[in-house]
């Protein structure tokens, strides 16, 4: 019979390398989505995205869908 004791370092070391298998991911770090805007060739200057303050990218708007609920909001 395997006392408790013995049994109890190995099941922690086997909690922590699976921790640790866990944590991040393989390669390198990926860049900022600012980082590296590069315009397609042939494209105009002036097809550049809206901006705000920050200089960060701005999403066009898109359409709202309406839930059934949605009477009791508005």
């Amino acid at each position: 019979m395997i006392r408790p004791i013995a049994v109890a370092p190995v099941v922690a070391l086997g909690i922590l390398a699976l921790a640790l298998a866990g944590c991040g991911r393989k390669g390198p770090l990926d860049a900022p989505p600012s980082a590296a805007i590069t315009q397609p060739a042939g494209a105009a200057a002036s097809e550049v995205p809206a901006a705000d303050t920050d200089g960060r990218p701005i999403a066009p708007p898109g359409k709202k869908n309406k839930l059934p609920i949605d009477w009791i909001l508005d």
